[in-house]
């Protein structure tokens, strides 16, 4: 037996009889929305595809999807810029530490648009002379060029675009989230990769979201180009890179780190 919905469901508008099929036409006019229910309305503006998929987050855990560059176990997903085996220190909390003079290490795989998540920390003791850039300096940069800076902030004078959570010489973090030195500081942030024409021109920038301990602190901002230390920025063209972590001499250890392709 053939079913039909509820005609508390349906509005008739009108109903028309054809005798010849050939001289009717198959549209009828559409409904004025002051004609149809509330519901039938609402159903107008509904959108059902695509789904999207499931990911799973729990609270200090990478999201299901998420690729783990570094659980404190190995350095396998790491390696230098001449593609040899990463050389920072283990440690025995499930961090690394740069090994001053072995160089910076980057991610074997290459990256476009991205959320990064990477805990970072300068070290405890303050020597003589560790202040402004000499203190806990590293960097995270983006596709091996844009970087977003690594520096113990913590009543800790610099020049701002230079300071922790900055776009190198480019924005200014809207605050200074910094935890007290030594202890653990968390980056959150979203890359958006900049795009390129065929001539190797610049079609859209990059972009950069950054949250620094839970704290907005870039919001969406315009990158300029490849961070310099002197100098403007300026773009080259070029395609998806690698995640770099800088060797700026200074014993800052890393650990939980995990993006996601977006």
């Amino acid at each position: 037996m053939q079913t039909f919905p509820s005609l508390s469901r349906l509005k008739l508008v009108g109903v028309a009889v054809c005798l010849l099929p050939l001289a009717c036409s198959n549209d009828a006019p559409a409904a004025d929305d002051e004609e149809l229910e509330p519901w039938q309305q609402a159903e107008k503006t509904q959108v059902w595809d695509p789904e999207p998929r499931t990911v799973t987050a729990r609270p200090g855990e990478p999201p299901s999807d998420a690729i783990v560059l570094f659980d404190g176990s190995d350095l396998n997903q790491w390696e230098t810029t001449d593609g040899e085996p990463a050389q920072w220190t283990l440690n025995d909390d499930g961090s690394m530490t740069v090994k001053p003079g072995t160089g910076g290490i980057q991610t074997k795989q290459a990256f476009c648009d991205v959320q990064l998540h990477v805990e970072w920390r300068a070290p405890t003791v303050i020597e003589e002379g560790m202040d402004g850039q000499n203190r806990g300096n590293s960097g995270v940069f983006l596709q091996q060029r844009y970087e977003v800076q690594v520096l113990d902030s913590y009543n800790n004078r610099t020049y701002a675009n230079g300071q922790a959570a900055s776009i190198y010489k480019q924005h200014i973090p809207l605050v200074n989230a910094m935890r007290p030195t030594g202890e653990w500081q968390d980056y959150d942030i979203i890359f958006q990769a900049p795009r390129f024409t065929g001539q190797g021109d610049v079609d859209s920038p990059a972009h950069i979201t950054v949250l620094h301990n839970g704290v907005l602190v870039q919001n969406h901002v315009e990158v300029k180009g490849t961070t310099a230390w002197i100098g403007e920025p300026s773009y080259e063209s070029h395609d998806c890179a690698p995640l770099y972590l800088q060797d700026h001499g200074d014993l800052v250890s890393f650990r939980n780190i995990w993006i996601r392709e977006l």
